[in-house]
């Protein structure tokens, strides 16, 4: 007995851990995901900002978000001992594991941000605005969810496997807090209510970053079973895996589909868009199967299609359809959970997504318009026009190009 303990602690200990790196590479993914659908002009800042963001994260989840979250406290808020204090023998797994497979969900919240206000936002308030998400705003609702306070039963019942609402919606909720404040980049709406489209500089790479996410998706989900010391264990984690891969299928071929009767051509980016929906689509319950990954995929593609022109209507700038994907997937992924699983109430889902949601925006909101009071959310009209890059990191991504 005692070697069979000894063979699920490795096994546990190591699912989080390669999960958990998967995941991590996600964070490229969002970087050539971001840089490919903005302007050069502005791509040295936009990478600048993916690997700070992912920095904070780390260092304000170790510091303060994960006693905050998973700490011994309050139904609103943990606290209690850091995280050095617990031993591997408490908890059954290597503790520094569980802890890297968490933070790295952290830096994932954030990256949603970071293509929602990406060029016209200044680099400090944002990342400033990080480490407030990561120390405080994404620990406080986590605390509610995944730390097993409830919130005082207010959302008892409340089911999210892997974060379509925990991480992938609050990214969406607090990037909408903060669009809202910032405005519309210059150009892109006229006062006719035209919509004029600003294209990315770079499709390829747009691809190769949808394709990074998807992979690292695998570790997203898989690992959100939290266990691989037995049969069980292993079937769940294949089962995710492969639901996972079906959603994201489904999403690119039904955005594909739509594009084509809608614009009579495919957009490849509501395509790669697509597959990100389906993937955020079945987050929230990735344990459920494959036809049913199938079914959240396909409404997850079309979600985003239509998503995406709404905002524009509304005239909320959003360069890489962020909202759509994670704000509007991840709401409809999580009341999915309600539909297809008999054992979750459809009125929990739907409390857990109200207050989740009202407390990121609500308090993402304040931050915010500190920010923009104090420092100016905003860079100059000037510097909007000629770039970013050279004003905020006084570099660029391409400066043969520019010679040439």
């Amino acid at each position: 007995m005692e070697n069979f303990a000894d063979v699920k602690y490795i096994l546990d200990g190591f699912l989080f851990v390669f999960a958990g790196i998967l995941v991590m590479w996600m964070a490229a993914g969002f970087a050539m995901l971001e840089a490919g659908l903005t302007r050069s002009k502005n791509n040295a800042t936009v990478l600048t900002k993916n690997i700070a963001l992912f920095a904070i994260s780390c260092i304000m989840f170790y510091f303060v978000g994960y006693n905050f979250m998973y700490g011994d406290g309050g139904a609103f808020i943990g606290s209690g001992a850091m995280l050095s204090g617990k031993t591997n023998e408490d908890m059954g797994y290597p503790v520094m594991a569980d802890f890297f497979f968490q933070v790295v969900f952290v830096a994932t919240a954030a990256s949603v941000i970071s293509g929602t206000i990406a060029e016209r936002m200044k680099l400090w308030p944002f990342l400033i605005f990080v480490a407030v998400l990561s120390g405080l705003i994404y620990p406080i609702q986590g605390h509610w969810t995944w730390g097993g306070s409830e919130l005082g039963g207010i959302i008892a019942g409340f089911s999210d496997f892997a974060g379509s609402t925990i991480v992938h919606s609050v990214g969406g909720w607090a990037a909408l807090a903060g669009v809202l404040i910032l405005g519309a980049r210059k150009g892109k709406y006229g006062k006719d209510g035209q919509v004029r489209p600003i294209p990315g500089s770079n499709l390829t790479l747009a691809t190769l970053g949808t394709f990074i996410l998807w992979m690292g998706w695998f570790g997203f989900n898989g690992g959100s079973q939290l266990a691989l010391g037995s049969k069980e264990d292993i079937d769940g984690i294949a089962s995710v895996i492969a639901s996972t891969n079906m959603a994201a299928a489904a999403g690119a071929v039904a955005a594909a589909i739509l594009t084509q009767i809608i614009y009579k051509k495919v957009d490849l980016t509501f395509v790669l868009n697509g597959a990100l929906a389906g993937l955020v689509s079945c987050t929230a319950g990735p344990d459920l199967g494959m036809l049913v990954a199938f079914v959240e995929g396909i409404v997850g593609g079309v979600l985003v299609v239509l998503a995406v022109p709404f905002f524009d209507k509304l005239r909320i700038d959003d360069p890489v359809g962020a909202l759509s994907v994670h704000l509007v997937a991840g709401i409809w992924g999580t009341l999915a959970v309600g539909i297809f699983n008999p054992e979750v109430a459809i009125l929990a889902q739907v409390k857990g997504i109200v207050v989740i949601g009202a407390f990121v925006f609500i308090s993402s909101f304040i931050v915010w318009k500190v920010l923009d009071l104090i420092m100016g959310l905003r860079v100059s009209e000037e510097v909007e026009i000629t770039g970013l890059d050279i004003h905020e990191t006084g570099l660029e991504c391409y400066p043969e190009f520019k010679k040439a």
